[in-house]
């Protein structure tokens, strides 16, 4: 498993590139849950923004296109979980399923 900067040290991160890339910043969506650094609502966000990225690979790979990992969405949708109750009768009208900030409510 590759490092990232930041994950298992405690340093802080860069916030708004794990807004836009997850995984670019995040080696697994446990890791968000762990963070030192990361408020509450930063860790709700960064999972919230997590599943559509995810929701995007499951889409590629029953369309066709390889390297899909359905088992990546269901962790990061167990690590929101831990976090926030999430209403999934707003999720977005997309094959995705974006997941709005008003279908999360912390815990």
């Amino acid at each position: 498993m590759k490092h990232r900067a930041g994950v298992h040290l405690g340093i802080k991160i860069d916030y708004g590139q794990a807004l836009l890339d997850p995984g670019s910043v995040f080696n697994q969506p446990e890791d968000v849950l762990t963070h030192p650094a990361l408020s509450r609502e930063q860790k709700i966000e960064i999972l919230r923004r997590w599943t559509y990225d995810a929701s995007e690979v499951c889409v590629a790979t029953e369309e066709g296109m390889r390297n899909g990992n359905g088992d990546l969405l269901r962790r990061i949708m167990v690590a929101l979980d831990r976090l926030a109750d999430v209403n999934m009768e707003h999720s977005g009208p997309t094959k995705q399923h974006g997941i709005s900030r008003s279908s999360v409510k912390p815990k």
